[in-house]
């Protein structure tokens, strides 16, 4: 992919979406926590339902009338990888992710999720045979370590729910990790913008499926608020962040784009303790501090290497 990364004006443009994409995703979590405490009937299937019906038609969209030339060395495996990778990395991630926000707070939720660069990292070296560098070792035990500040320092009583929702994010990062490997191998083949849009289309007709053999239609049938939090979660922690994250890309290329999207997390951590009443201590921030410095380190390593 081309970028422009010697030209301070794009680079400066660049950045900007990537910060504004971050807190975008980054949303995501505080919306997901607010439509939970509004009705305690939502699950994690129909919320997430809501969001990719009202997100479906941008994506097809793009899909249709993407200006992306064509790649005539697509193949049928080509296509085979990237439904299974629209399942994991949309569908299989978000529901995972989506489950444990019942149980644990959007700020330990999004640290954990924010743990995929160095998930990355230790599945390339188990999958491709490849030796982790001492920075990266370095990285992975300060993150881990972050996250262990934060686990055990979080003021909610410990319990087997809030383990499992660890646990359930977790699982959700290593899923979300392994798409990320295979997506690299497939963006150029589709373009970019196809195959966040086809990928995105394909979660979405998963997540129907989904809620159509176990739900009720009439589940889909909230109420005003709930709608307007779907429809948000939709749009500004969904399809702009996407197409934002992809704009500043191709201005200053991914290894920036991944150093700048650490704010993320901090965003989250801010958002939760100004809309959620969720603490925000001492342990908490230097926990927080150690994962952003893990995660900050794999990616300048990798971009090193």
């Amino acid at each position: 992919m081309a970028t422009t990364v010697n030209d301070p004006r794009q680079i400066l443009i660049g950045s900007g979406l990537i910060v504004l994409s971050a807190i975008g995703f980054s949303a995501k979590s505080i919306l997901v926590k607010l439509a939970y405490a509004e009705s305690a009937q939502l699950d994690a299937i129909t919320l997430m339902t809501l969001r990719m019906l009202m997100a479906l038609p941008f994506f097809l969209a793009v899909a249709l009338w993407s200006r992306e030339p064509e790649n005539s060395e697509r193949r049928g495996a080509d296509w085979v990888a990237l439904v299974i990778l629209g399942v994991m990395g949309y569908y299989l991630a978000s529901l995972l992710d989506f489950s444990g926000l019942e149980y644990i707070s959007a700020g330990l939720e999004r640290l954990i999720l924010f743990l995929y660069p160095t998930l990355v990292v230790l599945l390339t070296a188990m999958i491709y045979r490849q030796p982790v560098s001492r920075p990266q070792r370095w990285a992975l035990l300060l993150s881990y370590a972050g996250i262990l500040l934060v686990y055990v320092s979080n003021p909610q009583p410990a319990s087997s729910d809030i383990a499992l929702g660890g646990l359930l994010v977790f699982a959700s990062a290593v899923v979300f990790a392994l798409f990320m490997i295979g997506s690299g191998h497939l963006i150029p083949r589709f373009g970019s913008k196809r195959f966040t849009a086809y990928s995105m289309s394909i979660a979405c007709v998963a997540t129907g499926i989904h809620f159509a053999a176990s739900k009720p239609i009439e589940q889909l049938a909230v109420s005003s608020k709930v709608f307007g939090l779907a429809l948000t979660l939709a749009l500004v922690s969904t399809v702009v962040p996407a197409f934002l994250m992809n704009a500043g890309i191709r201005r200053i290329g991914a290894n920036h784009a991944s150093i700048i999207s650490t704010v993320g997390p901090v965003a989250t951590l801010l958002m939760a303790y100004l809309l959620l009443d969720e603490t925000l201590e001492r342990p908490q921030i230097v926990g927080s501090a150690m994962v952003l410095g893990g995660v900050m380190l794999v990616s300048l390593t990798k971009r090193a290497g």
